[in-house]
């Protein structure tokens, strides 16, 4: 846990900084076009962090691509970050002291309290299967070696680029000499549950808004993963972000804020949950809204300043994906740009293609690929838990109410109603998008929960609610509390231990076979098909002469025996 606590200060400083100097640069450009200065009044040091965590998965990224991610890159980002506070030092200066003036000891120990119990969430817990499986070697690789032409060639599931991997990485600190530490999706987690519970602190109006029933997911989303999110899955961190997103968009909204500016860096924070995990892309539907603001108002070197942010940061993850596999996007063939020697064989890409489709209907058979939804639905609704079958009834049904309000207000033309019903129009396409593509909850959740509350919440919100006073939300919110918490606390409890106070629970272990390849070492498991880090580097089964050249550097090839 003193490990955990340390790193996430480290994160906390790092990605604060160089958010700050992010917002700077972009807001600068803009000063530079209106010719004025002013403030940015929607900036809250969250803001800042998160757009740090953009900054700092953008970087990881791209340093992967040419070296190992490690003590070179920490020293560098060191660099960077003392290079922006001397660079912004006045503007970072008042902004420290504006923080300052706003201090409120309350809630400083309550963020502080919070820092502390999800390092110690951090530091244990149940690891993820697909952790052993590629999730560890994936990160261990990065660490190691950086990016390798045709990885995906050694293990499929190499191949499935996320910006989760070199992120983890870079704040692993393996190159300490010790474990590697993985503490990236305990941090976002800590992050979201401070925006959740700043709702207490807000000025302004006492009454439920749209945005408090998003952080009411989010809450029960972090109950559900404190004792899992020890492992650096790619859907903690997507589902994690695309919660941030939500709220901080509804909050804008509901404040009236029609400055393009925060809306368009929440779109450049939806890139990186694009990077994070392509089931969340479609998020990035919300970037009309900015889009259009800045076209009507004839803003066009800022809408290029944007979308060049928004390409740059999205580069290194299509860079990354045409290294390990041979494919802009692994593993849909669809777009098929390159013919490259280590290219991954079209054949075993559409087969995983097809076996995530079918996973995500809760089976493994890959030839019911072609079954209609009439047949798979069924067993995959059974599958759900009887909390989430109540979800998605809440869901669909609330999807449709929503096409009625959205036609009745476009008829009435209610002109102040669309910002708000646009926001949660686009949770609502992602999730059709989920249900259409891979269904699994593990990661669409966040678009199944948001679905269900945004929809009926707009309903109480914009009707109910001034009959009742709040009086049935707050009685749901009430119940609901007093169940996560105590579950929540029961368990912990129950599962108390001493033992990772100091050090991380490191990653799990699995008993291998070393064999020889080329003169170097491959480990493949005893039994199963998981390997985790320290038998590196690894695959399911034994691999035999898929290097190119005479070293790893030089890319793997496929042997024909990838499925």
């Amino acid at each position: 846990m003193i490990s955990v606590t340390g790193i996430f200060l480290y994160m906390l400083i790092t990605c604060y900084v160089l958010g700050f100097c992010c917002y700077e640069l972009l807001a600068g450009f803009r000063r530079k076009q209106e010719k004025a200065f002013h403030e940015e009044p929607h900036r809250t040091w969250t803001g800042c962090v998160y757009a740090g965590v953009a900054f700092t998965v953008f970087y990881a990224q791209m340093f992967s691509i040419f070296y190992k991610v490690g003590l070179f890159a920490n020293v560098l980002l060191l660099i960077l970050a003392a290079a922006g506070v001397i660079f912004y030092r006045d503007r970072f200066g008042e902004e420290l002291k504006r923080l300052w003036n706003q201090k409120n000891i309350k809630r400083a120990m309550v963020y502080a309290l919070l820092f502390l119990l999800y390092a110690y969430g951090t530091s244990r817990g149940i690891e993820h299967y697909d952790t052993g499986l590629y999730h560890a070697q994936s990160i261990r690789w990065i660490e190691e070696y950086g990016v390798i032409r045709g990885l995906g060639n050694l293990h499929s599931r190499l191949a499935y680029n996320s910006a989760a991997f070199p992120w983890t990485a870079l704040y692993s600190f393996r190159f300490l000499g010790g474990q590697s530490f993985h503490c990236g999706a305990g941090f976002l987690a800590w992050l979201l549950s401070v925006v959740c519970v700043s709702r207490f602190w807000e000025k302004g109006s006492r009454s439920f808004r749209l945005s408090d029933f998003a952080r009411v997911m989010a809450a029960y989303y972090l109950f559900n993963i404190f004792d899992e999110m020890i492992s650096p899955a790619s859907d903690y961190f997507m589902v994690l972000l695309v919660f941030y997103v939500v709220i901080r968009w509804l909050m804008l909204v509901e404040d009236g804020v029609t400055d393009y500016f925060p809306y368009a860096m929440l779109c450049v924070l939806g890139v990186t949950i694009l990077t994070m995990k392509l089931s969340g892309a479609v998020i990035l539907l919300l970037v009309w809204y900015p889009a259009i603001q800045m076209i009507r108002q004839k803003r066009w070197k800022e809408t290029g300043c944007f979308l060049l942010t928004g390409f740059l940061t999205a580069l290194p993850y299509f860079i990354r994906n045409v290294l390990l596999s041979g494919w802009l996007v692994y593993p849909f063939t669809s777009i098929d740009l390159f013919d490259l020697p280590y290219k991954i064989p079209k054949g075993a890409a559409e087969y995983d293609a097809r076996e995530i489709k079918v996973w995500g209907r809760g089976y493994s058979d890959v030839t019911r690929y072609g079954e209609g939804i009439t047949e798979w639905f069924p067993d995959w609704f059974r599958s759900l838990s009887l909390t989430d079958q109540g979800f998605f009834l809440l869901a669909v049904s609330g999807l449709v109410l929503l096409v009625g309000i959205v036609l009745g207000t476009l008829i009435r033309k209610k002109k102040d109603q669309l910002p708000v019903l646009f926001s949660v129009g686009v949770v609502n396409v992602c999730f059709v998008f989920w249900m259409g593509t891979s269904p699994l909850v593990r990661y669409g959740c966040v678009f199944l929960w948001l679905t269900a509350v945004l929809d009926w919440g707009y309903v109480y919100v914009t009707w109910i609610q001034r009959f009742d006073r709040g009086r049935i939300a707050f009685l749901f919110l009430i119940l609901l509390g007093i169940y996560k918490a105590g579950a929540f606390g029961i368990e912990n409890v129950r599962n108390f231990t001493p033992e990772y106070f100091v050090k991380q629970k490191d990653y799990e272990h699995f008993d291998t076979i070393a064999y020889d390849m080329h003169g170097y070492t491959f480990y493949y498991p005893k039994e199963g098909d998981r390997t985790g880090y320290d038998a590196f580097p690894a695959a399911p089964w034994q691999k035999e002469d898929i290097l190119i050249g005479e070293t790893i550097q030089e890319g793997l090839s496929d042997d024909g025996k990838n499925r």
